[in-house]
């Protein structure tokens, strides 16, 4: 069974004992760093390993980056070796809020090449749902030697590209929710609006009131709409660094759209230039 896209926690369960699997626990608090392993610490599924956002799927911020830039193939390779992942691992990764931070790890396995990695379709809760079993230990593994395999440098965007993508057809969606998008508030970054020209998909809009994917026919519906009807264009997800954007391509997936490029540094690497233009209100 290809597990690219989402495994159910049924089948997690099932298959926990498997030493193929490698579970990976992304929760994290953008306004509490900290808190994401606190919370591990308190209950997280047997066996799962902590990745830490700023720690461990990004690299560190420079002065004209966004809050979240990609670490490089080499340094995150040697975070998976840490982890005990290797090249035949399928890595399983979940969060607690709707697959918001797990998305990133599971594109960025994806970017460097490692097609085995799964969502948790509807993350810890729907594990708690099934009153799952939880542990508080922190579990004891081997570590690896990671070797990425083909890194996809064409699956992003720089700034420098982004204009002339965007004047070449190409759809910029936004996954920050739609206050923050239209301006009314900004609790993250220092200016509120969006990039000229976007639209805006909130990524929360993709998953159900129990925090699992929408099904593909509502999620392809939502993408049409985001679209307005245009078949297939070229599209970039991007959002305030990076992290929900990832949310978003793989909704694209799910929906059954070809894969989207993601605009790593997103509005937070925007908003770092004051000559770039900000748009409030509802899309252009």
């Amino acid at each position: 069974m290809s597990h690219r896209l989402l495994i159910e926690a049924a089948e997690l369960r099932e298959r926990l004992a498997d030493p193929a699997i490698v579970v990976m626990d992304c929760r994290f608090n953008l306004r509490v760093p900290q808190q994401g392993f606190a919370d591990y610490l308190g209950g997280h599924i047997p066996g799962a390993r902590y990745v830490h956002l700023d720690r461990d799927l990004a690299a560190p911020v420079m002065p004209a980056s966004g809050r979240h830039p990609l670490p490089s193939p080499g340094e995150f390779g040697a975070c998976l070796g840490s982890w005990g992942v290797s090249e035949s691992s399928l890595v399983v990764a979940y969060d607690d809020v709707g697959g918001a931070i797990a998305a990133r790890l599971w594109w960025m396995l994806r970017w460097i090449g490692h097609d085995r990695v799964a969502l948790l379709n509807g993350g810890l809760n729907a594990w708690r749902g099934n009153d799952y079993p939880l542990e508080t230990e922190i579990p004891a593994w081997d570590a690896t030697h990671y070797v990425p395999g083909v890194v996809h440098d064409d699956w992003t965007i720089e700034t420098a590209s982004l204009q002339a993508a965007l004047d070449g057809g190409a759809v910029l969606l936004d996954a920050r929710s739609r206050p923050r998008f239209e301006g009314k508030t900004e609790p993250i970054d220092a200016i509120a609006g969006h990039i000229p020209g976007a639209r805006n998909l909130p990524f929360g809009e993709c998953i159900d009131e129990h925090t699992a994917f929408l099904p593909p026919q509502r999620l392809a519906a939502r993408f049409a709409q985001a679209l307005d009807g245009q078949s297939d264009p070229e599209v970039i997800a991007m959002c305030g660094s990076g992290v929900t954007a990832c949310h978003l391509l793989l909704s694209m997936e799910l929906a059954g759209h070809a894969r989207g490029k993601l605009y790593v540094g997103s509005w937070s690497e925007w908003i770092r230039d004051s000559a770039r233009p900000v748009a409030t209100g509802t899309a252009d």
